[in-house]
């Protein structure tokens, strides 16, 4: 198993660790932040994985997941900043 396999794995636990926030989080914001940890966390695996089996699909994947989330994360936002 090499290094990459490792931190992949860890990032797996991570992520886990995100989800639970984003199920348990007392408030929308809460979730919203463990929602965009996670992604994230995702986009990082995503790249290690493309650096492991040299692939280049999936650095280009994770940049699409990238853009996606962020702009999930700012229409989340807004509509949060509206309700309030």
């Amino acid at each position: 198993m090499n290094i990459f396999m490792i931190a992949a794995i860890l990032m797996a636990v991570f992520i886990s660790i995100a989800l639970i926030r984003v199920v348990l989080g007392p408030k929308t914001p809460d979730r919203v932040v463990g929602l965009d940890t996670a992604n994230m966390m995702v986009i990082a695996t995503m790249i290690l994985l493309g650096a492991a089996y040299e692939s280049v699909i999936l650095i280009d994947v994770a940049i699409v997941y990238a853009i996606l989330a962020f702009v999930t994360t700012l229409y989340i936002s807004k509509y949060l900043e509206d309700e309030t």
